[in-house]
Parts: C-alpha cells; sequence; structure tokens
C-alpha cells in the first residue's frame, strides 16, 4: 500500500516537473509549502508494518484455533469413540444380566414348583401319618382287647382246669370218648364209640377248633347236617360248657348212624 502510494506520488512530482520543465509554471510565483510528505511517509509504513503484524498474528491465532479445534474434534471423537465401547460393554453386561435375572427366575419357579410339591407331598404324607396312627391306636386297642379276652378266657379255663379232669373221665367213661390231636395246636379230635347200634366199635369224629373265643366244629364224620352242628355250637358258645357240644354232637352222631 505505501508502495503504491510513494509511486502515485513519484508520478505526480515527475508530471510536475516536467511540466515545469518545458513551460514556466504559476506555481513558481507562489510561495514554497511543506505538506509534511515524509512523515506521512512514515507514518504509513509504520500502519503497514503494525497491519502486517496484525495479520500475521490474527493468521497465526486462526491457525492456533484451527489446530486446538481439530484437536478438540478429535478429542471428542475419541470420547465417543470410549463412550461407544463402554456403553456396548454397559449393553453387554445389561444383556448378560437380564439373561441371568431370566434365569434366575425360572429357577425361583421352578424351586417354588418344587417346594409346592414337597409341601403338598409333606400334607400328604401327614394325613398318611395320623391315619396309620388312628389305625394302629385302633388296632392296640383291639389287642388290646382280645388280649384281654384271652386272659379272661385263660384264667377261665385255669379256673376250671380242677372240675374238667374229672368230668372229663366221666364223660369219657359214659360217652365212649377219647381225645386226640388233630394236627395243629388250635385243634381237638372228639371220637366216639358205641354209637352204631349194629357195629359197636365204628368211631364217629369232629374237629374241634379253638383259635377264637366262640368253638367251631370244622370237620366231621360222618356228615351231619350244618344247620344242627350251628345250633349244638350257639348252645355251647352262650353257656362256654363243652358238656352240651359233647352231648349235642353224640346226639347228631346217633341220629346220623341210625338214618
Amino acid at each position: 500500500m505505501a508502495s503504491a502510494f510513494e509511486s502515485s506520488l513519484s508520478s505526480s512530482l515527475s508530471g510536475r516537473q516536467t511540466l515545469s520543465a518545458t513551460a514556466p509554471s504559476m506555481a513558481d510565483s507562489l510561495p514554497s509549502i511543506n505538506f509534511g510528505f515524509d512523515e506521512l511517509r512514515d507514518r504509513m509504513a509504520k500502519f503497514t508494518a503494525r497491519f502486517d503484524a496484525f495479520i500475521e498474528h490474527g493468521r497465526k491465532r486462526v491457525l492456533e484455533e484451527r489446530n486446538q479445534f481439530r484437536m478438540n474434534i478429535a478429542e471428542l471423537q475419541e470420547d465417543q469413540r470410549m463412550k461407544k465401547k463402554d456403553m456396548e460393554i454397559l449393553q453387554h453386561k445389561t444383556n448378560t444380566h437380564q439373561q441371568m435375572i431370566s434365569k434366575e427366575a425360572a429357577e425361583t419357579q421352578e424351586m417354588q414348583a418344587a417346594i409346592a410339591s414337597l409341601s403338598s407331598q409333606r400334607d400328604k404324607n401327614k394325613s398318611t401319618r395320623d391315619a396309620l396312627q388312628q389305625q394302629i391306636a385302633e388296632t392296640q386297642k383291639e389287642i388290646d382287647a382280645r388280649l384281654a379276652a384271652q386272659r379272661a378266657h385263660a384264667q377261665y379255663l385255669e379256673s376250671q382246669s380242677r372240675f374238667n379232669v374229672p368230668e372229663l373221665d366221666f364223660w369219657m367213661q359214659n360217652l365212649c370218648l377219647k381225645i386226640e390231636g388233630a394236627g395243629q395246636t388250635d385243634r381237638l379230635r372228639f371220637v366216639f364209640t358205641h354209637v352204631d347200634e349194629r357195629d359197636w366199635d365204628r368211631e364217629a369224629w369232629f374237629e374241634l377248633c379253638t383259635s377264637s373265643r366262640d368253638y367251631d366244629v370244622r370237620h366231621c364224620r360222618p356228615k351231619v347236617e350244618r344247620e344242627k352242628v350251628d345250633r349244638v355250637l350257639e348252645r355251647v358258645n352262650e353257656t362256654r360248657d363243652l358238656a352240651i357240644l359233647l352231648k349235642g354232637m353224640r346226639e347228631l352222631f346217633v341220629e346220623a348212624m341210625k338214618s
């Protein structure tokens, strides 16, 4: 800019010098005036230097700001990349945690179902146990009652044993009776003779079962009607008198032999 001004000024001065050389000028008659072109030139040069320095400083600042901006952009991009990676990691952890929660929920449901099944089984077992305990108690009562009855019957038999031997001898002599084992611990065989008028040695017998409180006749020979045997047993079990049984069965055998 200063160079252009100086060129213009030089051209103007050289033109004036040419005109003054060729022809006389009116300015020669005027007084000389000092316009301060040197000072102006110096000021313009200083301004130009300051302006150039300002421009250079501005250019450097722009470059620095641009570099700083690029650095900031790079840092932001790196931060974005790291944050994206962190987000992916967090997403993976979230998915894993969600899967674990789903798995734990499924396991919890299975455990609850197993607990419910075990509780139901426990209640069922408890009910079965209570029923069994009740059955055991009832069975124990029945056993106690039977034991008491057996003890009472044993006492009765023991009290009657002193009378049985003489009475038994009486019936054996008068009824032609003998008593044998029937092959089982709870059975006795009563054998009669002199029941058939055609053959006094012919035998008639019956087996008496003593496994329960009530007496029972299981087998007999010759065969007699069961209803008649049951009537005799009914009287015997009511009175607990064996004489009725022996007398009644002998009568039935005599009747069967006659028929």
